[in-house]
């Protein structure tokens, strides 16, 4: 399936309603706004407020994870896919600062059967700061997965 804005925003509806990434509905969330790429990947803008700071002058780690990761799993959302991130590696090159825009910027790499995976990018003043790379699976898969570990 050729990856379109409309299919972002129906999957995110569909399977997404409450995210804290990228839900508009959520009113504590991140309400991250994913738009297509020429590239076929997915990209969207973080205001990187102070309200996010871990150590003084920069995002929290964790928050920069959450943005790496929604921005992949909206990747998936553009291929009308719905999968939860199986495993994820983050490199962080250079500190996220607060007060500053982000780009984060996503693209689906391959797919492995049953995996797919995929990159992303988070860059401010055009540097990348910290790289990502994650294999996710099929929801449903993972489902009956932990279905039969519950069993």
């Amino acid at each position: 399936m050729n990856p379109t804005q409309e299919n972002i925003e129906i999957t995110k509806t569909e399977a997404h309603p409450a995210c804290i990434g990228c839900s508009p509905a959520n009113a504590s969330g991140l309400a991250l706004q994913f738009i297509m790429r020429a590239d076929k990947g997915v990209q969207a803008e973080f205001s990187c407020s102070n309200l996010y700071q871990g150590y003084p002058g920069f995002i929290h780690g964790g928050i920069t994870s959450l943005l790496l990761d929604s921005a992949m799993t909206n990747c998936l959302f553009a291929h009308h896919i719905t999968a939860v991130t199986a495993r994820l590696i983050i490199r962080y090159i250079l500190p996220v600062n607060i007060n500053q825009t982000a780009c984060v910027k996503a693209w689906l790499r391959e797919y492995e059967p049953p995996l797919y995976v995929l990159e992303a990018e988070l860059e401010q003043e055009g540097k990348v700061l910290v790289r990502a790379s994650a294999k996710f699976i099929r929801w449903e898969l993972a489902e009956s997965s932990r279905e039969a570990v519950m069993a």
